[in-house]
């Protein structure tokens, strides 16, 4: 039986199992093998996404020793000066999406910002992308983190309600970004 470490290209490391599922389905559609590498990575506080996920990308490199990408995200909404941005996660874990409802006011606009870090022996690599779109009135669906509160732009449903959420997320904009130029390697 062949060793199943052999069957992966890179490793995901991250503490959120949800987002490796993602990621891992998103990969496979490129033929890239992605493994999984469940840790608590350090993340920095700063005002920007490229140095936090680039911080953890080395952090998870020196744990594993083999190829690895890390995913962060953010939540921006306009309203609130840019808030929760790079502290998405943490604001998450202590007011929740009805925090952030409660909140708002008026304008609802917002945007979800992924970056993918990639970093072996002699690479650290960013790709990043974004999709523009709202917070809902009320959380709808049942998905993980921010998706039952964010609704992309031309669409009627929060991420949490969408089916084809992997074909159109700010994660799947950074993998596809993150896989052209991996293939080509």
């Amino acid at each position: 039986m062949e060793d199943m470490q052999q069957s992966h290209d890179l490793f995901f490391v991250s503490s959120n199992s949800h987002k490796y599922q993602e990621a891992k389905i998103i990969l496979d559609s490129f033929g890239i093998k992605l493994g999984f590498f469940k840790s608590n990575l350090e993340e920095i506080q700063s005002n920007s996404l490229d140095d936090i996920a680039s911080k953890k990308a080395q952090d998870a490199f020196f744990k594993l020793k083999k190829p690895v990408i890390i995913e962060d995200d953010g939540l921006f909404i306009n309203s609130l000066g840019g808030f929760p941005g790079p502290y998405s996660s943490y604001v998450f874990k202590t007011i929740g999406n009805k925090g952030i409802l409660n909140l708002l006011k008026n304008s609802r606009k917002a945007k979800f910002v992924s970056i993918i870090t990639y970093c072996d022996k002699k690479t650290l690599q960013s790709f990043n992308a974004k999709v523009d779109g709202m917070i809902s009135k009320f959380q709808k669906g049942k998905g993980w983190g921010y998706d039952p509160i964010f609704i992309p732009k031309n669409s009627k449903n929060t991420f949490a309600e969408l089916n084809n959420k992997n074909e159109l997320s700010h994660r799947f904009k950074a993998l596809k970004k993150f896989s052209n130029w991996y293939l080509k390697q």
